[in-house]
């Protein structure tokens, strides 16, 4: 779970997640989908599919089967959800319930966040960030 004060370097990997979606979804809006891995380097990712509901147990396996790769690297990989900012709060938990599962199963502590295009925030402990305009980064 993320809480406040929040370090600097994962406010810039959030900071950075928020951008790329934001780059990728465009006009159009894109499926809910989960990513496994560090923005702007090396990611997995899951698409999300209504029409295919997944239990605490699936959701646990596919988060564990998408870590191994970094962990086994020693990299302990940011989980997040990027989807439409409408309120999707019993898939975020759902997601996060899994997330609480499958880290200390594989023996690391791994923390969920939620990214729209111009926000993100971890839906167990509410910290999270909303810009009305993004500036666009340096080169």
């Amino acid at each position: 779970m993320i809480r406040e004060p929040v370090p600097t370097m994962l406010e810039r990997v959030l900071l950075r997640a928020v951008r790329e979606h934001a780059a990728t979804e465009g006009r159009c809006q894109l499926r809910p989908a989960l990513h496994v891995g560090i923005p702007g380097a090396e990611v997995r990712s899951f698409p999300i599919l209504a029409e295919e509901p997944l239990d605490l147990a699936l959701r646990t396996e596919v988060l564990e089967a998408m870590c191994r790769d970094h962990l086994a690297r020693d990299v302990v990989p940011l989980v997040w959800l990027t989807r439409t900012p409408e309120g999707h709060d019993a898939e975020d938990l759902a997601w996060a319930a899994a997330v609480g599962c499958a880290g200390p199963e594989l023996g690391v502590r791994l923390d969920l966040v939620v990214v729209t295009r111009r926000s993100w925030h971890d839906p167990r402990s509410g910290v999270g960030r909303r810009w009305t305009r993004l500036r666009r980064r340096d080169p």
